[in-house]
């Protein structure tokens, strides 16, 4: 049985959950509103690297739901908050978008996407600009023994066409290039909710992680000590989720069964 009495916060995985690349699920708006309506809050919690906040902002409003920057908490917000906690002053070669580049850039980061120079560290995140050139500059950066962080593990990002290759592919590919694996910073770690938590004044009791994945959106609710809603809307399977140790605290086939049992209060 979905209940969400006690959930005061909703921080929603967007690909596969609220919608499929450029396509919108019927219920999306109606849930967002209704949420609202209750007086409760919910967060956009992205995995997904590739666009900055200000980017997301513009798709959502393609998409015909008003938000604004303090909807989001991103992979990339949350890098930023790791890297200046434990990477203060260091320079950065990062493996992404402009986006990305420029969100890191304008938070204070010493960023660039050319190897030559003085690199301290690596950052990896979903490259939608991805190159060669770019892997070879990672393969030659990850001979040496500095610092080495991924945005987040996803293998695969969905669209409405099916999947294509997300940072973790590209981990992967590294990997055996190079022997390194990175320190991941997204999802499954427990950082984006505390965060989310923290900001709003909420516990994890009275949180609920909804997401399309088990290994990102359900883990990491699960190690943040929330809540978690699979949907079955994006990635994950029905015969994944009956196979999974360790599952969600619930389970339905998308938000619109969320949306009924928020209508139903």
């Amino acid at each position: 049985m979905l209940s969400v009495a006690d959930i005061r916060l909703f921080l929603f995985d967007m690909d596969g959950t609220l919608y499929l690349g450029d396509q919108l699920f019927p219920f999306t708006k109606e849930l967002l509103a209704t949420i609202r309506e209750q007086g409760k809050r919910y967060l956009f919690m992205t995995n997904n690297s590739s666009k900055s906040v200000e980017d997301y902002v513009k798709k959502l409003a393609r998409l015909g739901i008003e938000a604004d920057g303090g909807d989001f908490i991103t992979s990339a917000q949350a890098t930023i908050h790791y890297l200046k906690n434990h990477h203060p002053d260091l320079r950065f070669y990062v493996g992404g978008t402009k986006s990305l580049l420029a969100e890191f850039a304008a938070a204070g980061l010493d960023v660039t996407d050319e190897r030559e120079g003085q690199i301290d560290a690596v950052v990896l995140g979903f490259d939608t600009e991805l190159t060669f050139r770019k892997l070879d500059d990672l393969s030659r950066l990850l001979r040496s023994d500095i610092p080495y962080i991924a945005t987040h593990p996803d293998y695969v990002c969905p669209t409405e066409y099916g999947s294509v290759p997300d940072c973790g592919a590209v981990t992967e590919m590294l990997w055996y290039a190079t022997g390194r694996r990175p320190v991941v910073v997204g999802k499954p770690e427990p950082l984006m909710p505390e965060l989310a938590m923290e900001r709003e004044g909420v516990s994890p009791a009275e949180t609920l992680v909804t997401g399309d994945r088990l290994y990102t959106d359900i883990e990491c609710g699960i190690r943040a000590g929330c809540k978690s809603l699979l949907v079955f809307s994006g990635e994950t399977t029905r015969e994944q989720y009956e196979a999974a140790e360790r599952k969600p605290t619930f389970a339905a086939e998308s938000c619109a069964e969320l949306l009924a049992a928020l209508k139903a209060l």
